[in-house]
Parts: structure tokens; C-alpha cells; sequence
């Protein structure tokens, strides 16, 4: 720890308030019109905040949060780890890209070992998001893998795809199954068999995440490993029976299914197999692959847990080694701000809901569970609703407010970080009565918070990882369809100082992302920044 000491910042002037970041999950400055829920929604409290001096507008997407191309959306992952990590590091997408172009993924011991079961019989399963959000998955990814099993002879794939609707168009499955169904009847030209097996929409099927819904996984499981659910011919016919039985439905939630042939499943895992959890992002890859890997599993009935080779895109949970085998190394995220403060005796504490709990400790920490050291943090999660989240807009940042303003009063605390999860959650839902009600909650709870930093004379930051509410819809030839991904916009950053022991002024940084934030908290806590961070957005002003 001696090593990430920092210098004392020259004429700053302690102060016994704390400094709290609020982080608005799914907030951006959006086209300020009928579509943009920020700017449609009751917001008296950022609205004032907008009018701050000390307030500019940040990158949240592309290469500034190290994604391939400034054509990718950002996510609440990336956009946490360049919060907490203080730097640009290539991403998932980037990683995962360089790695199959490259053939280093087909190289390493996992994908010998996938082939291994192959050679013995064995089919290969690939479990994944079916998409080109790039946000956990691309299908372009998924076509590598499948003609890497093509160039290595495997004679028989099964794939189990998950059904986006949420980085992508809200009713778009059918844009990818099709195309997926006609890769996979072309590689199997040769004599091969490559089908589509099982499948269901991201937030009924196999994707939870924080274990916040454990029946999520087990639906997966059933219909990937037990070919229970129901039964249909093919993909596509399941997705646009679903369309046809409910027209309101979106495939984010589409129920789980089974392709069978004479009413037998075409595609259930067994014993000598081999699977891939195609996605690159780890938050919702943790739970399936430990219902594949733990031989004490309790979490739900698995029935049967049979003998596979698993292995993730990418290694999920660092410390906790889920999955035990990957494809591609994930980013090496050291020198996180977490672990600075912890070296300089700086107390902290982090709060959110169950959907957003990861990102302000394990993504904060550079993709690491657990504390850097206990002695000085201290992490408290508020359990979600199991509702859908239209039905709930205000989720739990009432709670999350009254935990955070127990822990400025108490003063223990010298750095305080929060994350309502509303505006991203419910933005997701694509309902625009929802997601202005999401916008106003935070709003009114973030005017609470705000009179108890003020009272105990302390700074608050407000910053957001992505953009989300600031788009409700998209418009075409005068038809809307729900705007249901992140947006590229940009997201605000301000900072209010209720203190006044020292003047800051905004330091005129060219062009800043989420990654100058860091920096930033090291002023305003009074320490110099590390060298190879990026620049703070605010500094000291000269007398």
C-alpha cells in the first residue's frame, strides 16, 4: 500500500463534511424535446444543478470509456470501471475482438479442451445474448466461435440464444435469429449439425445478475440443460409466436423455449459436452456459470449437473475465479481510486440497489469482489423489487437516500458514493409515463440529499455513467418505436461545494470523460492525483 501514497494537494484546506458522488445510472443531456425524459420530467433540482458553474458535460461512450469505435454505446459497466479506475482501459468488446482476429482465443488451453470433447463425441453448446449491442455480446463474436468450430472439424453445435430487446431494438429478435439460423444450416453444408437448441428473452431466461432473481438462471438451466419449456419447431417460429399471442410483448422478456424434432429436444446438455457463455461482460455470466461449476449448488434444483468442460468469454469474477475457464484475459485494472484512498486513510462508503450494487463496488474496483480494506469501507446493498420496473419507477431510492443521509450525519465517512439505478432501469422499459416518474424520484431525492451535505458542509458531485432516459423513442415515417438502449449522449458533471474552506474552479480539460472523475475526487479530497491518471476536471483557484 506504501506505493499508492499521494502527495498532500498544496493549499488546500481540510474540511470535516464529507464528499458524496451521485451517480444518476441512465441520465444524459439528451435533445431537450418530447422525446428526452429528463428534460420532459418535474426536475427542479437539476435543473438548478445544470445552472452551476462548476458544471460541464461528459464523454460516456466509445474510446473514451474504452470501447472499439465511438459508434458503441456505453454501458454501466465500462462506465464504472473508468469512474473508478482513473484511466482509458480496453474494454470487453475491444479484448474479445483482438483476441479472435488475432487467434489467440483459439490457442489457449479452454478452447483445447472444448475441442477435446468434441473429438470424443461431444456437442459444443454456446449460451449467450444474440445481438450487435455490444454491451455484453456481438453476434459477430459468436459467428467467430462457430467458424472456429467449422476449421476444427466439430461435427456437432448447439446454440442457446438469448434474446436482447434492451442495447437493441425492443422487437428486433427476429433480425438476428434469422440470420443465425441460416449461418448455422450453411455450416452444416459438409455433413455437420449446427442448430439452434433453446432460448428466451434476457430477463427471463438465464441473464440475472446480483442474484437478484435465482429463478431467472433456473428457467435457463431447464430449458439449456433439461430441454424443459415450450416446445416449438425452431427459433424463429417461437419468437414470432410469442409476437403473435401478445402483441405487447418485448423480447427482453419473452419466455423461455425449446426447438424439438418429433417433439424431442434437439439440443439438451449432457454428460462429455462442452459450453461456452458467449457473453464478454460479467455481471449477468456469474451466476450460470456457477450453477455449471459448483458441485455444492443449492441456489436451485438443477435436477441433473452433467459432466461439461465450461468456460465464459471471459473471467467474470476475478477473485471469486468464476468462470474457473475462460476464452479471452479480461482487463487488468489495478490502481483503482478504491484503492488509493484505502493507502491514504480514506474512509468510504458505497451504496445501491440489488441492479446497480456491482457496479459501485466490484466494477468501482476494477472487476474485484470484496473490499480493499475493511477497516475503512463499508458496502450496503438495498434488495430491488422483483417486479418489472415500469410498475415500480421509484425502485429503491428513497431507501438508498435515507441509508446515505444516516451516513453523512453520522460523519464517519469522508467519501460517499451512491447509485440510483432508476433512470437506466426503468429507461429500459422503453414506457414513457415510467420513466419520467423514474427521472422525478431521483430528482426529489437527490433535493433531500443535497439540504443534508449542504447542512454538514460537505461537496457533492452528481455525475451519471450513460445516457438512457434522455431518449424515450425514435421516430420513421411518423411511427415511434421504444428507445431502449443507452444513448451516446453525453452526461452531465457537477460539482457543489457547501463547504467554502477552499475556492475550486473548473480547470478547462479538453474534451473529459468518465475517466477524469477520479482525478477529480483527489482534489476535492485534497490529494494530488497519480501520475498516469487523467486530468482533473476541477482545481484549486489561484489567489
Amino acid at each position: 500500500m506504501e506505493a499508492l501514497k499521494l502527495e498532500q494537494l498544496k493549499g488546500y484546506t481540510k474540511f470535516p463534511g464529507p464528499v458524496v458522488m451521485i451517480i444518476l445510472d441512465g441520465v444524459g443531456i439528451g435533445s431537450r424535446d418530447e422525446r428526452d425524459g429528463v428534460y420532459t420530467a418535474h426536475t427542479p433540482v437539476l435543473d438548478r444543478l445544470f445552472q452551476e458553474k462548476m458544471m460541464v458535460s461528459l464523454k460516456a461512450h466509445g474510446k473514451a470509456v474504452g470501447l472499439p469505435s465511438d459508434g458503441d454505446m456505453g454501458n454501466s459497466e465500462v462506465g464504472h470501471n473508468a469512474l473508478g479506475a482513473g484511466r482509458v482501459f480496453a474494454q470487453g468488446a475491444k479484448l474479445v475482438n483482438d483476441a479472435l482476429e488475432s487467434g489467440e482465443a483459439f490457442r489457449g488451453n479452454a478452447w483445447k479442451s472444448l475441442l477435446a470433447r468434441a473429438e470424443k463425441g461431444g456437442t459444443l453448446h454456446f449460451i449467450g445474448l444474440l445481438s450487435d449491442g455490444n454491451v455484453h455480446s456481438h453476434i459477430e463474436q459468436l459467428y467467430s466461435l462457430l467458424d472456429g468450430c467449422l476449421a476444427a472439424g466439430v461435427d456437432r453445435v448447439r446454440v442457446h440464444p438469448l434474446l436482447d430487446g434492451r442495447d437493441v431494438g425492443a422487437k428486433s429478435a427476429l433480425s438476428y435469429i434469422v440470420p443465425l439460423e441460416e449461418k448455422l444450416t450453411e455450416l452444416s453444408a459438409g455433413g455437420k449439425d449446427y442448430r439452434i437448441a433453446s432460448g428466451g428473452g434476457r430477463m427471463i431466461t438465464t441473464m440475472d445478475r446480483y442474484e437478484a432473481n435465482w429463478d431467472i438462471v433456473e428457467y435457463g438451466w431447464k430449458a439449456h440443460v433439461l430441454g424443459e419449456g415450450r416446445h416449438f419447431t425452431s427459433a424463429r417460429e417461437a419468437v414470432q409466436t410469442y409476437y403473435d399471442e401478445d402483441p405487447d410483448i418485448t423480447d427482453q422478456y419473452m419466455q423461455s423455449f425449446v426447438v424439438t424434432e418429433n417433439d424431442v429436444p434437439v439440443g439438451t446438455i449432457e454428460d462429455g459436452d462442452g459450453v461456452v457463455f458467449f457473453n464478454f461482460r460479467g455481471d449477468r455470466g456469474i451466476e450460470i456459470s456457477r450453477a455449471f461449476e459448483e458441485a455444492d449448488f443449492t441456489d436451485f434444483d438443477r435436477k441433473r449437473s452433467p459432466d461439461v468442460f465450461y468456460a465464459g468469454m471471459m473471467q467474470y469474477d476475478g477473485d471469486a475465479k468464476i468462470p474457473k475457464n475462460y476464452l479471452v484475459e479480461p482487463p487488468a485494472i489495478d490502481k483503482t481510486i478504491g484503492a488509493y484512498l484505502c493507502a491514504n486513510g480514506v474512509s468510504s462508503y458505497a451504496i445501491s440497489e440489488t441492479q446497480k450494487f456491482g457496479h459501485v463496488t466490484y466494477f468501482w474496483n476494477g472487476n474485484r469482489s470484496g473490499y480493499v480494506d475493511p477497516t475503512l469501507e463499508k458496502y450496503e446493498e438495498i434488495l430491488s423489487d422483483l417486479v418489472p420496473f415500469d410498475q415500480r419507477p421509484w425502485m429503491k431510492a428513497a431507501e438508498i437516500t435515507d441509508k446515505v443521509i444516516e451516513q453523512v450525519q453520522l460523519g464517519e465517512k469522508k467519501f460517499i458514493r451512491l447509485n440510483y439505478a432508476n433512470c437506466d432501469m426503468v429507461g429500459h422499459t422503453g414506457v414513457p409515463e415510467a420513466i419520467r416518474i423514474a427521472v422525478e424520484a431521483v430528482d426529489m431525492c437527490l433535493g433531500r440529499l443535497l439540504k443534508v451535505i449542504a447542512k454538514a458542509g460537505g461537496i457533492a458531485v452528481i455525475t451519471a455513467d450513460h445516457g438512457n432516459a434522455d431518449c424515450m423513442w425514435t421516430e420513421k415515417n411518423g411511427e415511434r418505436a421504444p428507445m431502449v438502449a443507452h444513448t451516446k449522449n453525453p452526461v452531465p458533471f457537477i460539482v457543489k461545494d457547501y463547504n467554502g474552506n477552499n475556492e475550486f474552479e473548473l480547470a478547462g480539460v479538453e474534451g473529459p470523460g468518465l475517466a477524469n472523475i477520479a482525478a477529480t475526487l483527489c482534489t476535492l479530497l485534497g490529494l494530488e492525483k497519480p501520475e498516469d491518471y487523467e486530468s482533473s476536471i476541477v482545481k484549486l483557484t489561484e489567489l
